[in-house]
């Protein structure tokens, strides 16, 4: 049974509004939805936590509910957008996904109102830099309107998806991600944020991963509790970057789910088991 949504707003710093979905009732959670992903995309994991807390998904900046990014997006305009949230809600616990739970150990160091954070899968790049290459032809799809094939270099530059699309011919792949674009278009209601709508959000969550790589350092300020989640098919960047966390933040246990991915924690039509991300959260943020 679907828990009854309210929307609501709040103003980052910036005058930037960021806009959220709201369900459940009892002590409030905020879930931070990851790169190429809405608050839409975490819609089963709220409906799962709902009946013991009061969720808050909000859609992170350039797309859904919220306004635009600026000029020179940072990490700090996500923390800051975060912090809003969480002065408006009340809210002392937060799940973040992938990017999202790359802002939210970000904010964990600095924003006390933070006092148990779950993260699954940060792209932290302990050992070196982000790779950026991949940008450049991506940048270039984009400008020439070829989306599907932007969104082919983004998701093999991340290496995720299904393990046989890396030996399916490139041309393949976009003939693909351009079917799949084009249908869910089509099927597309008002409100809904599909992948070509999120497609140009790509370079400024490259922009993140990049301002965050090599520190892992910082984050052993954070004082908050931590729960680092992750799906033993990942690829095995994210798994080394657990791994670096794991090593420095104070606090902290490691849940590692069988079976899952990446996209373990979203819809179940996204290749997700928001069933069991969630009942691993429950135990947490109980």
């Amino acid at each position: 049974m679907k828990s009854a949504t309210a929307t609501g707003h709040v103003t980052s710093a910036d005058g930037t509004t960021i806009g959220y979905h709201r369900l459940g009732d009892g002590p409030a959670l905020v879930v931070l939805h990851g790169q190429m992903e809405s608050a839409q995309s975490h819609r089963q994991i709220a409906e799962a936590l709902a009946g013991a807390h009061t969720v808050y998904l909000p859609d992170r900046r350039g797309r859904g509910l919220s306004g635009p990014y600026g000029a020179e997006h940072t990490v700090e305009r996500e923390v800051e957008d975060l912090d809003a949230v969480l002065a408006a809600t009340g809210a002392q616990h937060v799940f973040g996904v992938s990017v999202g739970a790359l802002v939210l150990l970000r904010a964990a160091t600095s924003l006390p109102a933070i006092r148990k954070a779950a993260v699954y899968e940060p792209p932290l790049f302990a050992d070196g830099p982000a790779p950026t290459a991949w940008l450049t032809r991506y940048e270039r799809e984009m400008a020439e309107g070829r989306v599907p094939a932007a969104l082919i270099t983004a998701m093999q530059a991340a290496q995720l998806g299904p393990s046989f699309l890396r030996f399916m011919p490139r041309r393949l792949l976009e003939f693909l991600s351009a079917r799949m674009t084009a249908g869910q278009d089509r099927k597309a209601r008002p409100g809904d944020v599909t992948m070509r709508m999120l497609a140009p959000t790509l370079r400024h969550e490259a922009r993140v991963v990049a301002e965050l790589a090599q520190t892992q350092r910082d984050f052993g300020a954070v004082r908050a509790d931590t729960l680092l989640l992750g799906g033993a098919k990942s690829p095995a960047y994210l798994k080394a970057a657990l791994d670096a966390l794991e090593r420095v933040l104070p606090h902290t246990r490691r849940v590692e789910f069988a079976g899952l991915d990446h996209s373990g924690s979203g819809n179940t039509d996204l290749g997700g088991r928001p069933d069991v991300v969630a009942d691993e959260l429950r135990r947490f943020f109980a």
